[in-house]
């Protein structure tokens, strides 16, 4: 089984106000228990902090050992790293896989924003340890758990992410840049990534509407999304990275029409803060 809770479900900037909190406001972060394993994180937005907050009461005195799976180093993606609670324990260790960086390596990258004059204190200076891993090609084996990586399309190096173990399966592709001519065409690499998976995490920031003015922002309407959850075969698509702008209604009214595109073949989610999935036999939310 893979089990699966969404601590951020926003993109671009956290928001907090009467009108997003049914949905939730914080930036990208998910949790996947992956049975007999160590945690493995989706993301490090805001909502790391309140996964921060379950892991210590759960771990007690025990270490946080666990790997988080970044997808891009924007800044709704990684500003919560230095508020993740269980890193200011000794004999924590937190490993980061990521995409290659232009220029510096993605350690570099990470540590100059979680340093003076940007964050009060530097990364190293945590009583946890934070180690780094560079790659876009998987597998990769996290304990019980296989995880192939892939190139996502966006602005800047992109990763997506597929998790595995013996009876569940996951996709996370948070942000994803649809066709410039707005068509649905779905990349084949990108098919072959969430091919058949039980869910899969979306980008479905904008309307078809929004998208004409920001075609060239990185992101996915909500109608690509379900383009992509059709083109794998995909039981189960959760659409993701909620634009700030939209309220509780927004969202609500987006997933129903992107399950009156999907059809009854797919169902569809949209993802919500303290939402818990599982992948496996049983299939359950």
């Amino acid at each position: 089984m893979l089990d699966i809770t969404f601590y951020g479900v926003r993109g671009s900037t956290p928001c907090s106000c009467d009108a997003t909190s049914g949905f939730g406001g914080n930036t990208s972060c998910v949790y996947v228990g992956v049975g007999g394993g160590s945690p493995i994180v989706l993301d490090l937005g805001t909502g790391l902090r309140y996964l921060g907050e379950r892991l210590t009461k759960e771990l007690g005195s025990q270490p946080f050992v666990g790997t988080a799976l970044l997808t891009h180093v924007h800044w709704d993606h990684v500003q919560g790293l230095p508020f993740f609670v269980p890193l200011l324990q000794d004999g924590a260790k937190l490993t980061i896989v990521g995409p290659p960086q232009e220029g510096l390596p993605l350690e570099e990258t990470v540590k100059s924003f979680v340093a003076p004059p940007l964050f009060p204190v530097h990364l190293e200076l945590l009583p946890g340890v934070v180690d780094f891993v560079e790659t876009q090609s998987g597998p990769l084996r996290l304990g019980p758990a296989t995880v192939s990586v892939a190139p996502v399309r966006h602005v800047g190096r992109t990763n997506g992410y597929r998790i595995q173990n013996g009876t569940g399966s996951l996709a996370y592709i948070s942000d994803h840049q649809q066709p410039l001519d707005g068509s649905l065409n779905v990349p084949l690499d990108v098919v072959d990534l969430c091919r058949d998976v039980d869910v899969l995490i979306h980008d479905a920031q904008y309307s078809a509407e929004e998208f004409k003015a920001k075609f060239d922002w990185g992101h996915s309407t909500v109608d690509y999304a379900v383009a992509v959850a059709k083109a794998a075969n995909v039981k189960r698509l959760v659409l993701f990275h909620h634009d700030p702008g939209h309220d509780d209604q927004w969202v609500a009214e987006a997933q129903q029409w992107a399950q009156s595109l999907a059809g009854p073949e797919v169902e569809v989610i949209a993802a919500a803060e303290g939402l818990t999935l599982r992948s496996g036999s049983d299939f359950a939310v």
